[in-house]
């Protein structure tokens, strides 16, 4: 895990890789959970009878189920200290170029994209990219930002 605790510390990470987080099995219990809270039953996520019959060979993980564990990886690879908080800004661009297939492993690997000055702090861009476990491509490719701000323990 990569600590850094101050704007200009985060400056010199600049365009460097972070490392990638560890490896999170995904769950037909998880995707059900996700598909409850968010509404989406389309069957390819949560029918494993009917999915056996697709090119899959099973259930796929939701893409943004595959989005929503970036904080968790995040945390994994990235301690930012002696900031008062950060927030979550937004993403550029979001994109699933592979499946994930439900019993598979997830990890995320991040790299500094952008550091801006903003009042008050810094507007940091993260590239994302999460791997499957064997997998030739990526299953989610993602750009966020985050607002740091200074000040605070």
């Amino acid at each position: 895990m990569t600590t850094i605790t101050g704007i200009d510390e985060l400056k010199k990470y600049e365009g460097q890789d972070l490392g990638a987080s560890e490896w999170h099995e995904v769950t037909q219990k998880d995707i059900d959970a996700f598909a409850d809270v968010t509404g989406d039953h389309q069957w390819i996520h949560v029918d494993p009878e009917r999915a056996k019959d697709t090119p899959f060979g099973g259930t796929i993980a939701h893409g943004y189920y595959t989005l929503s564990l970036a904080p968790r990886f995040t945390e994994q690879i990235i301690s930012l200290e002696g900031f008062a908080f950060v927030v979550n800004y937004g993403l550029n661009k979001v994109r699933f170029p592979a499946p994930l297939p439900v019993g598979g492993k997830v990890r995320m690997r991040g790299k500094v994209a952008g550091v801006e000055d903003i009042s008050g702090g810094a507007q940091l861009t993260l590239e994302l990219t999460f791997e499957r476990e064997g997998g030739d491509k990526p299953v989610c490719v993602a750009e966020t930002l985050a607002r740091i701000y200074e000040g605070g323990d």
